[in-house]
């Protein structure tokens, strides 16, 4: 039985309502905490300057929140021309799943793959013995790599049948931190390609999915053969 099915139109607006007051107040919080960091970084950003901005962890995240808007304006749109093919219900919840996957993960790919103080003339490094790096990490650290591909855990299996299991979405996410750990390695960025990494974000991946289990697509509604694949950054 489908809940939202269920529920009158006044219960299902009155939710939304509930939701979305309770993401504006998070995204205000989250504002609030990191208000000095990212003014540290406005004034460049404002400018269009790549350095200090673009190359930089607070002005990446402030451009991801100035992007915000007009993300979920796409979502919208999107929304309004799939609903007379697909249902509001659906398109809303394929339109959502399409942007978030990409506004979500597509800042932390940039952010992982900033080079560090020497690239091309750093070694290589790769850390392959799992649970070493977790105690250097910290806290911060962990919390970031949590991040990474918490969006696609999130929002692949909303999107795309094939992916509808905790097991399918520990192998995305695994899979997809390891092409970056590769990419980290081959491209020598002056970054360590660590086991640990694809384990934490495999692990957030996971926890994400868990979070949005309740809008997850079902089989029976088809695309159960459509893979999916790591957004580009």
């Amino acid at each position: 039985m489908n809940h939202d099915a269920s529920l009158s139109a006044p219960a299902r607006r009155a939710r939304g309502g509930v939701l979305l007051g309770l993401a504006a107040l998070g995204l205000a919080g989250a504002l609030f905490v990191l208000r000095r960091p990212l003014m540290m970084s406005a004034p460049r950003c404002l400018a269009g300057r790549w350095h200090g901005c673009y190359d930089t962890f607070n002005g990446v995240v402030l451009m991801t929140l100035v992007t915000l808007p007009p993300a979920v304006l796409v979502a919208w749109t999107l929304a309004r021309r799939r609903r007379d093919a697909v249902g509001a219900a659906t398109a809303r919840r394929i339109s959502l799943a399409d942007v978030g996957m990409v506004h979500g993960t597509v800042p932390f790919l940039w952010l992982t793959m900033m080079p560090g103080a020497a690239p091309g003339t750093a070694p290589a490094r790769v850390s392959l013995v799992p649970l070493r790096d977790l105690v250097t990490m910290g806290p911060l650290g962990i919390v970031g790599n949590l991040l990474v591909f918490a969006a696609l855990g999130a929002f692949a299996p909303m999107r795309f049948a094939a992916v509808a299991s905790l097991p399918r979405i520990l192998a995305l996410g695994a899979g997809c931190s390891a092409l970056v750990e590769t990419a980290q390695y081959v491209l020598r960025l002056d970054r360590v390609s660590s086991v640990d990494d694809v384990l934490v974000n495999a692990a957030g991946a996971v926890l994400a999915g868990l979070a949005s289990r309740r809008w997850w697509r079902a089989p029976s509604r088809g695309s159960a053969h459509t893979p999916a694949t790591c957004p580009a950054a």
